[in-house]
């Protein structure tokens, strides 16, 4: 699972649960890839990210101050900052492990970087 899915995924739909965001990340096998960086991309992605979830996200697995606690003015023209986002979203996977719902601690399986996000009848 990138973290670009990650910052995405909420648990909201289970029962009792308001907001659901961010899931909590315990990762027992993460790999790093190399992906074509695309600058203009990530100066898109950007505005649509939940900053403070994705550091958080970063620092869970292992990256802890790699990005900025916050989003830097005029990222668009820092290639280097764009480069750290870049590698944060889509070259860094998380393998194996649980993503945990914030409210009820409801664990979802994350398996050969695939999120197992089925809900049993009684929780919808």
């Amino acid at each position: 699972m990138k973290l670009l899915t990650h910052n995405m995924l909420t648990s909201k739909c289970l029962k009792g649960v308001s907001v659901g965001y961010p899931l909590g990340i315990n990762a027992t096998e993460v790999t790093t890839s190399v992906v074509d960086f695309d600058p203009e991309f990530i100066s898109r992605l950007i505005p649509k990210l939940e900053w403070h979830a994705l550091k958080q996200a970063s620092d869970i697995i292992g990256e802890k101050g790699y990005l900025p606690e916050a989003l830097i003015a005029d990222y668009e023209n820092n290639e280097e900052f764009l480069k750290k986002v870049h590698h944060a979203l889509l070259e860094i996977e998380v393998v194996s492990g649980n993503l945990v719902c914030p409210e009820t601690g409801r664990s979802f399986p994350i398996n050969n970087g695939i999120p197992n996000m089925l809900l049993n009848e009684d929780e919808v």
